[in-house]
């Protein structure tokens, strides 16, 4: 069976079928035509630890990645990565698009066979998102001997420097309502509608790789999995460990499992890859940490995992933090004594800036807090303190430390610090640069 990976930039849930007002008809259509997760998360809700979770089936520190690629951090083994694991499985593997769990001059360490990225020379946004579909497209095409994995991944809906990429089609901002927890401002509507159209552009490059699918014939032959790596870049969100900033979409068509089907469990992005092997008959490597999501897909359980975990220790400055979100509660834990916000791990844009002008700099933040997330679904009530509580925050505190472990945490040992090449910016800089 063949796997299609498609997957943007910082898109949260904030698409159609998640009952936004984004329009992104392509994406509607696959979750009619599929199945839609509504409690999916990230393993940590920055670029290359979510994707390398996903794509290794471990905790981003178990993997080695606790900051970017780019700047300089790296994976423990390239070769327990999705594309090398496949290939060794016999599939074709091709890399068509954006990735970042290798800095540019190591992709080859990831393990596709093919780097069709290397075809793109369109400079800008929209049409490079554009290009990546049609050559992920023109792959599809192709006659293939065996069955094949592509991964296509989409600059959009990323920020470009302090706004959203243009586009040919841009929303009127007059008529947009602003994420929470953002301040409806002219200059918070302008940003977001800024990420209205940039999702639009991820939406037309989902129907190109369908179109092609369905043109060929291998559309129920193949599996189609859309997400993100993690919530939108807005204040609160991207870099958090609320449900804003570590909650993804995740929609998935799979030949002979019944279409249009929404599944409330909570599931990480660490289950994808045991669900791929179980879907594709092949054997699952010891290193994963998810639970395969086939029961859910087929009806014959209504939970796969009690808890959840994700992280933050690198973005672009450092912010080391932890999280167990189960069904009901979550416990979010900051490991340094810094007690503001990180500035740095707050895209720019015009969102930050309205924030930044009337004094979020000078905010402090609890080391520890607890969400009663059926009380308080937006996090904004932390009863940490509260005596009613007291028990539930022993018991989360108690496996979150398990976890950590378990799965060879270096917070353990204390504070981490930068893998030799890499860099951070200061803590109390304003903007990553």
């Amino acid at each position: 069976m063949n796997i299609v990976y498609v997957h943007s930039h910082d898109t949260g849930r904030y698409i159609e079928p998640y009952g936004h007002a984004v329009p992104t008809p392509c994406l509607r259509k696959l979750a009619e035509d599929g199945v839609l997760f509504r409690q999916a998360f990230c393993a940590g809700p920055t670029c290359s630890p979510s994707r390398t979770g996903l794509l290794t089936g471990m905790a981003p520190h178990t993997a080695g990645m606790l900051g970017l690629a780019h700047r300089g951090f790296r994976l423990h083994d390239y070769s327990q990565h999705l594309a090398s694991f496949l290939t060794r499985s016999g599939y074709e593997t091709a890399l068509c698009g954006e990735q970042h769990e290798a800095a540019a001059d190591e992709i080859g360490r990831l393990g596709y066979k093919r780097n069709l990225s290397a075809l793109n020379t369109e400079p800008a946004h929209e049409a490079r998102d554009v290009q990546t579909a049609r050559i992920a497209a023109d792959f599809i095409r192709e006659r293939h001997d065996k069955p094949f994995f592509a991964s296509v991944g989409f600059y959009n809906t990323h920020r470009a420097k302090a706004g959203f990429p243009e586009t040919g089609a841009p929303a009127d901002p007059r008529y947009v309502m602003p994420p929470y927890p953002m301040y409806d401002t002219p200059e918070n509507r302008e940003d977001m509608a800024g990420f209205i159209a940039s999702a639009g552009v991820v939406d037309r490059g989902v129907g190109i790789v369908r179109q092609a699918l369905e043109e060929t014939g291998q559309w129920e032959n193949t599996i189609l999995i859309y997400t993100t790596d993690h919530g939108i870049a807005f204040p609160h969100m991207k870099c958090n460990l609320y449900d804003t900033g570590i909650g993804v979409s995740l929609l998935m068509h799979i030949p002979g499992v019944a279409k249009g089907q929404v599944i409330d469990a909570i599931v990480s992005q660490l289950d994808l890859f045991p669900t791929l092997c179980e879907l594709a008959k092949l054997e699952k490597p010891d290193w994963l940490q998810g639970t395969s999501m086939v029961p859910l897909l087929t009806g014959s359980a209504s939970e796969i995992r009690s808890e959840l975990f994700a992280e933050v220790t690198y973005h672009a400055a450092y912010e080391p933090m932890r999280c167990i979100r189960t069904k009901r509660y979550k416990l979010i834990r900051l490991y340094d004594d810094y007690d503001k916000l990180v500035m740095p791990n707050i895209d720019d844009g015009l969102s930050k800036r309205f924030l930044v002008d009337h004094g979020i700099r000078e905010r402090t933040r609890s080391k520890a807090m607890l969400f009663d997330l059926y009380l308080d679904p937006v996090e904004r009530e932390n009863v940490i303190g509260e005596s009613a509580y007291r028990a539930i925050a022993e018991e989360l505190s108690e496996r979150l430390d398990t976890w950590m472990r378990q799965t060879g945490d270096p917070l353990l040992s204390g504070s981490v610090p930068l893998p030799d090449g890499a860099w951070a910016n200061g803590l109390d800089e304003l903007n990553p640069t």
